[in-house]
């Protein structure tokens, strides 16, 4: 069994990652806030918890593994937009139009994740199926000196956990002075947070021991991590932006309200995203969503891939070059693996790199050194098929029965098994890569001419122009020995190519 290792944010160290109960493999990542659609940073996450979720199956089962995300469907922003929409004159109660915005926002998310081939994690939970474990547990920290109530509020007391401030690194004064805090008259101290706060009456609210009110943003995690994965679980992930204070704030109340237990073992924390050099925002213009992307005629998994081309833990820049650059690696790969199922096994090097602190960079590097092994061996014939299986000569036991008359078949299919650890060539998503339909023989006949005649001559000048016209036209152009091969490429221009008739 391959060891995963995991860079572990609270002891800031690499680490052997050892589940509590191997055969019950457990993760919990904080979902996003359904108000509005889900832009490219918020997606960031989600494909890097999805491949962690795959590798953990693959290395587990898929059976031993659960994965929660949750749903946060209580929050100011979103009853913001209800009220909006109901000042706006939409029909319906403040309550239902927040309703309405919920779900028509959680099927958005669903629809655009899907879109980058996420799977669909264990258990989504909502915040407001949760409402009744979040009033208990406030309960509970109350009862053991952990928080106070006051004003319709509870607060927790932030210095009653003498560990605050552990997992972000900083201490409870430094955080006051630089810290942005909400100075309000109840509290006790300036860095204590809401647990339960006052609903007024056209806001959304429950019965509660404190009168009507909503839960604080941080209880919410807390309960639900608790209600379904235990008070040990194996591990917490989540944007670096939700550090602190949020993951924080999660482990101070979980450790109080259960100091039985452990909380989450293992922290993970994706570093942020920027476009094209710059942070996202929209006083830049450079703010957009993963519908935008799709609707612009960016695929799905073309962005899966260029979140996936920086390692996690690494800022990460989209720009509109890596994106047309991995459409065209998709294509090729797609191309070359269209007619073989995937191998059950991917490479051992794959594995243990990908296992390697979830290195999505360094596993890509090794799917393009078996395509280009792949390339090597088609464009030698099958007398160079030993040069090839000595490249690839950590395989598993699959490779190792590749003879030498079907090792084009074999690497296609170690490509397409490796590939899908990443949520790669999944043929649910083939459909985007159909490349143009578009007669090029005419073209490659002219080509393959010229070079007949440059190959006398030693005058390629008339190869080299050409090729230059067909590769501006978006045409991919391959030669080798066997011949000429012109394929239409993401760019493909007809009209261009019209032009050199």
């Amino acid at each position: 069994m391959v060891t995963i290792r995991l860079t572990n944010s609270k002891t800031r160290k690499k680490e052997d990652f050892v589940p509590i109960d191997p055969s019950n493999v457990r993760m919990y990542v904080c979902g996003p806030t359904v108000y509005d659609r889900a832009h490219l940073g918020n997606a960031r996450p989600v494909v890097v918890f999805d491949t962690l979720y795959r590798l953990l199956r693959h290395v587990y089962g898929p059976e031993h593994v659960t994965y929660v995300r949750n749903f946060t469907d209580v929050d100011d922003k979103i009853n913001a937009e209800a009220l909006r929409r109901q000042k706006a004159g939409s029909p319906g109660t403040l309550e239902e139009l927040i309703h309405q915005r919920t779900e028509e926002t959680i099927a958005w998310y669903h629809a655009d994740m899907d879109a980058l081939g996420a799977l669909r994690p264990s258990v989504e939970p909502r915040a407001t199926e949760f409402i009744g474990q979040m009033i208990a547990m406030t309960e509970g920290l109350i009862a053991s000196g952990h928080a106070y109530a006051v004003e319709g509020h509870v607060l927790f007391r932030v210095r009653s956990y003498k560990d605050y401030g552990k997992l972000s690194g900083r201490s409870v004064d430094d955080m006051i002075a630089g810290a942005r805090v909400e100075v309000a008259p109840f509290k006790e101290d300036p860095m204590d947070f809401v647990l339960w706060k006052p609903s007024s009456g056209e806001e959304p609210g429950w019965a509660s021991p404190w009168g009507k009110g909503r839960p604080g943003w941080h209880i919410e995690c807390s309960a639900m991590a608790h209600e379904l994965l235990g008070e040990s679980f194996d591990i917490h992930g989540g944007g670096l932006d939700l550090q602190f204070p949020h993951h924080e704030n999660e482990i101070a109340q979980s450790a109080c309200a259960h100091p039985q237990g452990d909380f989450a073992h293992y922290w993970l924390h994706n570093e942020m995203l920027q476009v094209e050099g710059k942070k996202m925002s929209k006083s830049l213009g450079n703010f957009f969503t993963v519908r935008d992307l799709l609707d612009q005629g960016t695929p799905g998994e073309v962005i899966r891939f260029v979140l996936l081309m920086t390692h996690y833990r690494s800022p990460m820049d989209w720009t509109a070059e890596k994106a047309r650059q991995a459409e065209a690696t998709l294509r090729k790969w797609r191309e070359i693996t269209a007619e073989v199922s995937a191998s059950p096994v991917p490479l051992k090097r794959f594995d243990a790199i990908l296992a390697d602190d979830l290195n999505t960079a360094g596993a890509i590097a090794i799917l393009h050194e078996i395509a280009e092994a792949l390339r090597n061996q088609q464009n030698t014939g099958k007398h160079g098929a030993g040069n090839v299986l000595a490249v690839a000569d950590d395989l598993y036991e699959l490779a190792r029965h590749i003879t030498p008359d079907d090792v084009s078949t074999g690497l296609k299919r170690i490509l397409k098994g490796s590939a899908s650890l990443l949520g790669l060539l999944d043929d649910a998503m083939d459909a985007w890569a159909s490349a143009p339909e578009v007669d090029l023989g005419a073209q490659t006949e002219r080509l393959s001419n010229l070079r007949t005649a440059a190959m006398a001559s030693k005058d390629f000048s008339a190869v080299d122009a050409l090729k230059s016209a067909l590769i501006a036209a978006g045409v991919e152009v391959r030669m080798s020995k066997a011949g000429v091969e012109l394929v239409p490429g993401p760019d493909f221009d007809p009209a261009k190519l019209e032009a050199l008739q």
